[in-house]
């Protein structure tokens, strides 16, 4: 079954699959998770979609981890 990333209640262990979306839903909980200056780039996004496994903790962690690399 495909997640609602519009309307599915997204915690750090929810996968990323192929459908992943960013919904108002998903930077909802990332904001929540990283901060309100929690935003999408490139770069980041690029990341998200490089082909290896990853759920939204692993998201939330690596935005982390590259806002404190400044």
């Amino acid at each position: 079954m495909k997640f609602d990333w519009h309307g599915g209640e997204i915690s750090r262990t929810t996968e990323i699959d192929s459908d992943y979306r960013n919904t108002q839903n998903v930077r909802r909980f990332l904001s929540h998770q990283c901060g309100p200056d929690f935003k999408f780039d490139r770069e980041f996004m690029a990341w998200v979609h490089n082909g290896t496994t990853k759920n939204m903790g692993d998201l939330a962690d690596e935005w982390i981890r590259r806002a404190k690399r400044g």
